[in-house]
């Protein structure tokens, strides 16, 4: 705990250091000075190696406690997981405690295989009706995920509004059920969109969707869709599996991408017919909306690879 003190005040001294925290005498900064760090009662507990020792073989762990060394904890994990901890794990380990249950959650730092030059470009448009839409065709549908999230949101306003022990209980046994499904969705569709530029000997472009939940104005049904949406997390998934395999991702802009036609290039709202077909006014091709968009988007991401970007990742640290 003394550790964790003092990493947390080094940190905070290095942001100020920084300017990471605004000027002197801003609010922001002042209050930042003048507040104690606090800590939540569940927070993770950072162990180094001479806290926490691994024993892969018996997969146990020996660990410092208020109550002297415990050794021999066993830890659960899958084959693939405990090879990866034997060849790439480094650092701290955090001991994390959730709903009753305590993970381990080591730190694996796994080399980047080198990027190559990409033949083209794999398109990926996003969306709520289909979740990703690729140029090469592949199309992950959101039906059934958004049919969960309706069930799950009246399951908790059922139970929310009957407010008995029972009914409490199993609101909590319910939480984060909805986004372990969203994560593990993310996690096949990314691989197969990264598995399948690799195949290929392509890139990946992808948009720019940052700060999407300010810009774009929508009414209150649909507003609870677009706010569960995680479409950051996707992004963040393809991101990490696609430098594990070398494989160059750029973002792009996407403004005006679905109403812009791959063909021929001839932008117009008028284009988008409803939300799954697209007819061109100018060249009069008739496609499906989010693989003609997805097709704009692989343009955009070889004309931005051709002027000399190089593969992006986004600010936000990738997960998984």
């Amino acid at each position: 705990m003394i550790k964790k003190v003092r990493d947390a005040y080094t940190s905070l001294h290095a942001n100020l250091r920084a300017g990471n925290l605004g000027k002197e005498g801003s609010k922001r900064r002042i209050k930042a000075e003048s507040k104690p760090i606090t800590f939540r009662p569940q927070a993770a507990q950072p162990y180094d190696d001479r806290c926490l020792s691994w024993q892969y073989d018996a997969q146990t762990v020996s660990i410092w406690t208020m109550a002297g060394r415990l050794k021999g904890v066993r830890f659960a994990c899958s084959p693939n997981a405990l090879k990866q901890l034997i060849a790439h794990r480094k650092g701290e380990s955090d001991l994390v405690e959730r709903d009753g249950v305590f993970y381990l959650i080591a730190t694996c730092e796994v080399p980047e295989a080198e990027t190559g030059e990409p033949g083209s470009f794999v398109g990926v448009d996003l969306g709520i009706v289909n979740i990703a839409t690729t140029s090469t065709g592949h199309r992950a549908a959101g039906r059934k995920l958004n049919r969960y999230r309706r069930r799950q949101v009246a399951l908790r306003a059922k139970l929310q509004k009957k407010g008995t022990k029972s009914a409490k209980r199993l609101l909590r046994k319910q939480r984060r059920k909805e986004s372990r499904r969203a994560r593990d969705i993310n996690h096949r569709i990314s691989k197969t969109i990264v598995t399948e530029a690799e195949r290929t000997g392509r890139g990946i472009s992808l948009e720019e969707l940052t700060g999407i939940r300010e810009r774009v104005r929508l009414r209150k049904p649909q507003r609870v869709a677009l706010h569960s949406w995680a479409f950051a997390q996707l992004a963040d998934f393809i991101v990490y599996k696609a430098r594990r395999a070398g494989v160059p991702v750029v973002f792009v802009d996407p403004a005006y991408s679905s109403t812009e036609c791959a063909e021929c290039g001839h932008i117009d709202r008028l284009n988008r017919i409803s939300q799954a077909l697209f007819t061109c006014r100018g060249c009069s091709v008739v496609a499906h909306a989010d693989r003609n968009a997805s097709r704009v988007l692989a343009r955009r991401g070889q004309n931005a690879w051709d002027a000399g970007r190089t593969s992006h990742v986004p600010a936000t640290s990738p997960s998984g």
